[in-house]
């Protein structure tokens, strides 16, 4: 299969339990949620997603033919040497990765030496080998996957609030203000949800104060 990607590019991880830590970001083009489009937006079952993942005119995008010529260019965007047992870091976002995220892929990836996060909205099944699983739900969906390292919910959601998720086997649930008009609140409600239900913990979405993709 080719893999059609919006952009690749190096960065600081924002959000969730990896925040701060520096990572490449392969972001594959297109969604089951959304189709990307605005004229779509009022139709989709997520509607305030505030990605561009439409295409492949982002820096090192495009379409690759085979998981080793993907897989080259996620290495290439790694700057260079890392710490001594400290693997280079790949988040496989979108969109929606679980639609072209394979076991060829995930291999290929591993023979160069990355730990592969995944950032989903978890309906789509994920193959196995991945290292870091992120499930981010969305109202109105059913997960297929329904287990992993991190629970990241956009809050607040109608249909999504987080008593629904809280008994899933995740290691770590955030709770992640949505951005907006009323980000401030929202903010602020997430602050006073995660003290008074323990274990959610804040997830703020740092490169956007930092100024960096």
């Amino acid at each position: 299969m080719a893999y059609v990607v919006k952009e690749i590019f190096y960065t600081v991880q924002g959000e969730g339990g990896h925040a701060g830590r520096p990572a490449v970001f392969c972001r594959f083009s297109g969604c089951n949620l959304w189709s990307g489009r605005e004229v779509d937006r009022a139709s989709a079952v997520c509607r305030f997603c505030d990605t561009d993942f439409s295409g492949t005119d982002g820096p090192g995008g495009g379409r690759f033919a085979s998981p080793d010529d993907l897989a080259d260019a996620v290495r290439n965007a790694w700057p260079g040497s890392t710490a001594p047992n400290r693997r280079p870091f790949v988040v496989c976002t979108g969109g929606e990765p679980g639609l072209q995220l394979d076991p060829l892929l995930v291999r290929a990836l591993h023979v160069r030496g990355f730990e592969i996060a995944v950032e989903t909205n978890g309906t789509v099944p994920l193959v196995s080998g991945i290292d870091w699983v992120c499930v981010s739900p969305k109202a109105g969906t059913e997960l297929a996957v329904r287990t992993g390292n991190e629970l990241k919910l956009i809050f607040p959601q109608f249909g999504a609030e987080p008593k629904r998720y809280a008994s899933l086997p995740f290691a770590e649930f955030f709770l992640q203000p949505m951005d907006g008009p009323r980000r401030v609140e929202n903010t602020q409600r997430v602050l006073e949800y995660c003290l008074a239900n323990p274990p959610w913990r804040v997830s703020l979405q740092a490169h956007k104060w930092l100024g960096i993709r």
